[in-house]
Formats: C-alpha cells, sequence, structure tokens
C-alpha cells in the first residue's frame, strides 16, 4: 500500500501503476460520506445531526439552525427569507471576489494567494505585521479582475499577501464558520472530561470536541468546507514553523477568529463574555486540522452499508475504487454481500420445504402428487428433504436470474398446481 492520509493509493509497482499502463487507484476512505450526502441527503442529514445532538445539547432555536431554518418571527415571511437568501445572483459583477458570497471561482482566485504564502512560512511576524497598503490594493483589483498573480516578479511582499487574505475573509457576508453554527461552536469548546466518579472536571475533552467538529463542519456549505480546509492547512503549518516565524497556533488563533468565527450580529457584551471560548475553539481547529475533515469511522461505515446490498455499488465507478488491493473495505463489503445471499438463500429453502411437507403430508396419493414431488426435487437446494435425488439446474438459469428469483417462480408455479388440483 502507498501512503494512508486522506486517501489509500493502490500500488502494484514500483512505478506506482498497475502493470498496465493504468494510473494507481485512489481510495476515499470518507467515500461512501459523500456518495450518502449527495445521493440521500436527507438521511445523511439526519445520520449527522443525530450524532452532534449525542454530544452536544442543542436547544431547539439553536437545533433548527444547524438544519438552515431560520426560527420564524412573528412578522417575518417565507417569501422575504427566500428573496433575501438569493439577492446575490441579481449582481452583474461575478468576477468580483472580495465582499462577495463564497464561490468556487473566489476561492480559486483567493488560493493563488495560499499557495504564494505556503513558500514563505518563514517570516517573521506572518498574518500579524500589516503589509503595505497600496500594494494590497493593486493585488485586490487583479483578484477582483480574474488575473492570474506573477507573484515570481517580487512586485508583492509576503506580508501584503496575508494582510490582503485576512481581508478577504473579513469582507465577506458572514464568517466562515457561519452563523448558524456559532452555538455548537461554543458548546463544543465546553465539552470536558469526567472523572471515576461521573463528575465533570476542568480538563477539555479532545477525542470528543474532534468528533464533534467532524460532524459540523460536515454540515458547512461545500464552498465554505473547502476554503476552511485549505485555510487551516496553511494555519498548521504555519504554526510548525513557529521558531522562524514568531506564529503559535494560539497567535495565529487571535489573528483570524475576528474572519472566521466571529458573528457579524453579536453585540460588543455577548462577544466579550464568548471571546476566550471563540479564540481558544480556533486554536484548536488549526491544532488538530489533520483529523477534523475526517468522518468519524462508524460514520464510513454507516454510510457503506446504506449502498453494500444494493445495485448502486455495482455501477463501473464504484467498482473500480472498491477494486484497491487488499483493501479492508472490499473485504467488509464482499462479508456482507455474502451474508445478504446466505439469507436469501435461507428463506428460499425453508419456502421449498414447506411446500414439500404440504405435498407430501397433505395431498392424497394421486399421478398430480408424484409429479408435484418429482418437481420438487428438481431444485437442487441444499438441506431439503429430496436434495440426495436433485440434479444441478443449469447454467443459463444460473446466469440468467438469481436462485432465491428462480425458487420464486418455482414455488409460485407449484402452488398455482396445488390450488388447481
Amino acid at each position: 500500500m502507498g501512503t494512508v492520509c486522506n486517501v489509500v493509493i493502490s500500488q502494484e509497482s514500483e512505478t506506482g501503476g498497475s502493470g498496465d499502463g493504468r494510473p494507481p487507484i485512489i481510495f476515499n476512505p470518507d467515500f461512501f460520506v459523500e456518495k450518502l450526502r449527495h445521493e440521500r441527503p436527507e438521511a445523511f442529514t439526519e445520520l449527522v445531526l443525530s450524532n452532534i445532538t449525542r454530544l452536544i445539547h442543542l436547544p431547539g432555536a439553536e437545533f433548527s439552525q444547524l438544519l438552515d431554518e431560520e426560527p420564524k418571527m412573528p412578522n417575518a415571511t417565507a417569501a422575504g427569507g427566500f428573496f433575501r437568501s438569493f439577492n446575490f445572483l441579481k449582481r452583474k459583477d461575478k468576477g468580483v471576489v472580495f465582499g462577495m458570497p463564497l464561490t468556487e471561482e473566489g476561492i480559486a482566485q483567493i488560493y493563488q494567494l495560499i499557495v504564494f504564502l505556503s513558500k514563505n512560512l518563514h517570516v517573521e511576524g506572518l498574518f500579524r505585521v500589516p503589509g503595505n497598503s497600496l500594494r494590497q490594493q493593486t493585488l485586490r483589483e487583479q483578484l477582483n479582475s480574474g488575473a492570474d498573480i506573477d507573484f515570481s516578479s517580487g512586485d508583492f511582499h509576503p506580508n501584503d499577501v496575508a494582510t490582503l487574505l485576512k481581508s478577504f475573509l473579513g469582507e465577506l457576508p458572514e464568517p466562515l464558520l457561519t452563523q448558524r453554527h456559532l452555538h455548537a461552536h461554543l458548546k463544543i469548546t465546553e465539552l470536558s472530561l469526567f472523572d471515576d466518579l461521573g463528575n465533570k472536571t476542568s480538563l477539555p475533552d479532545k477525542e470528543r470536541q474532534i468528533e464533534a467538529l467532524q460532524l459540523l463542519l460536515m454540515l458547512l456549505p461545500t464552498a465554505n468546507r473547502s476554503l476552511l480546509k485549505l485555510l487551516l492547512d496553511l494555519l498548521y503549518h504555519t504554526a510548525k514553523q513557529q521558531h522562524k516565524n514568531r506564529m503559535s497556533a494560539h497567535n495565529l488563533a487571535l489573528m483570524f477568529a475576528p474572519h472566521v468565527i466571529w458573528p457579524n450580529n453579536m453585540n460588543a457584551t455577548d462577544l466579550q463574555e464568548n471571546l476566550k471560548k471563540l479564540n481558544s475553539g480556533m486554536a484548536f481547529l488549526i491544532k488538530h486540522s489533520q483529523k477534523i475533515f475526517r468522518a468519524p469511522v462508524y460514520l464510513r461505515e454507516h454510510a457503506r452499508l446504506q449502498f453494500a446490498d444494493t445495485s448502486m455499488i455495482h455501477s463501473k465507478d464504484d467498482l473500480e475504487l472498491l477494486s484497491v488491493g487488499g483493501s479492508p473495505f472490499m473485504s467488509a463489503w464482499k462479508r456482507s454481500a455474502a451474508r445478504v445471499r446466505s439469507d436469501s438463500d435461507s428463506h428460499a429453502e425453508e419456502a421449498l420445504r414447506e411446500l414439500y411437507r404440504h405435498v407430501t403430508h397433505h395431498m392424497p396419493n394421486s399421478a398430480k402428487k408424484k409429479k408435484l414431488i418429482r418437481q420438487l426435487g428438481k431444485q437442487s437446494t441444499p438441506g431439503t428433504p429430496v436434495s440426495e435425488n436433485t440434479t444441478p439446474t443449469s447454467k443459463k438459469h444460473a446466469r440468467s436470474r438469481s436462485f432465491g428469483g428462480l425458487i420464486k417462480v418455482r414455488s409460485l408455479s407449484l402452488l398455482q398446481m396445488i390450488t388447481h388440483k
């Protein structure tokens, strides 16, 4: 196997190929989770929410916010909420990225800043020391025009780029983590360990905090989640070089919490009361950024089982993803499919036994009874009373229909004969 991080890479040769010129197969451990999200969104949301509420307590209004439902106010109208949400579609200046709702095109432009900064993590005071305002304005205009930035020209200093990245986040219509998730993030920072007597301690329960964040971040809009991961990866590696840049995870959290997690509509008093939680929550995101974007193991297994017993797993793309040599996911799927086939065969065998008993004990001796017994003897079902005298079914039948389906057709035919005897 190749390296294991967010994906599992199957390498069947030293060149990473499969021996026939094809590229190595990459399997995403969260493949079935994403499949569930896109194909069964209601089931996905229900699954994630049920596990979040298992970890943190959210009253009705806070819980409804996670469902992306605005609490109904006395004078509010459904139409007002709908049109307010889609006002940005009326704008014609779609090339502008600053101050606009987050889009994939906007992320593509801002990603240029992230790539440049990732090559300059050694700069002391990065993200803390402000850049030159004139150079920042020039860079802003270029990004808003959709231009590809030539950083190799040396026209921009890392501090210019770092300051502009914070400006971009600060000018988003709402925080990157969204205002709807604010209360959940505050509750996650409060998760603490219990002592042997079941009493709550002041020690944070990091494992539960990571699990809760893994779940909560799945509910973010796709664009927010994508940019958040890019940003936290950058800050994580910035903090790893704090011996050069003097920027620890805590220092970075102080710089970015106002732009990533602070709500726009919180008054000064409430903000002051929750300031420590918000900043510590941001620092926790940075420190554990390499874990919080993975789905919990139990969620992966649940999602896999949602598809393991359906025809969807037999699509070409799915089979290619599942064909990783030695993959535990493939082995588990085969075991699951085998259990399903075994259960189906068991039901069919029991039906044949019951039919055989009925014919043997309840029908009078006649030519028709003998004919039915002979037909039952042709089913070749191991474990039935007549299995010793059976003859194999043809390969044509084995290919054309499942064993359970064949038994169903045969049984119906025999029952019709019994009914009209």
